[in-house]
């Protein structure tokens, strides 16, 4: 894992039975993988909601399990995503692992990469994304543009398809937070995709 980014540090509220407002974690992040098929790329899972609106309780820690991409159907997901330098190599070769390394945060499906594609992580998912360059620099792909972005930096990822290339030397890193969607009817003909 990259250690030149310091670790997540979280803090969960919660009540205790008499309704007082108490802290019920402070610390290390639980959840925290890097991505074998992406060395380098590193997922910080902070926490997650179900449904909409969402049940407001002291219910169990929603990150642990098993990592996965998209929020949960009508819910939410935050994260931190350490995302390494491009290397030739992978620009050359990594479309053809794509498959693999969605496969390991639990979404194969969403690839979209091809050999043609403008970058090897070309990915549609069915959801708004607030993308918010945390460190670094990152440069956001789509079909037909690039945007290159700094510290401070937002994107407002209406289920397009994308990627993300660190064309710099550091790791560069994002926090993001996911909101389950659907496609308006209309944009989804246009798409041709699939509702989920």
């Amino acid at each position: 894992m990259n250690i030149s980014l310091p670790p997540i540090h979280r803090v969960v509220t919660g009540h205790d039975a008499h309704g007082k407002a108490v802290v019920s974690e402070n610390g290390a992040l639980p959840t925290v993988v890097e991505l074998s098929a992406l060395p380098g790329t590193v997922f910080h899972e902070v926490w997650s909601t179900q449904g909409a609106p969402c049940l407001v309780s002291n219910g169990e820690d929603p990150t642990l399990g098993a990592l996965m991409l998209p929020p949960p159907s009508q819910g939410t997901r935050i994260r931190f995503v350490d995302i390494p330098p491009d290397t030739a190599e992978f620009l050359l070769h990594g479309a053809q692992h794509m498959t693999a390394a969605f496969s390991e945060i639990g979404d194969a499906s969403v690839s979209t990469a091809k050999v043609d594609s403008p970058h090897p992580l070309m990915h549609r998912t069915e959801t708004v994304d607030y993308g918010v360059v945390i460190e670094g620099e990152i440069v956001l792909v789509l079909d037909d543009s690039v945007v290159a972005l700094k510290p401070g930096g937002v994107v407002i990822q209406r289920g397009t398809n994308h990627a993300w290339a660190n064309r710099s030397d550091r790791t560069c890193r994002m926090l993001f937070v996911l909101v389950d969607g659907q496609y308006d009817p209309e944009l989804q003909s246009r798409l041709n995709v699939a509702s989920r």
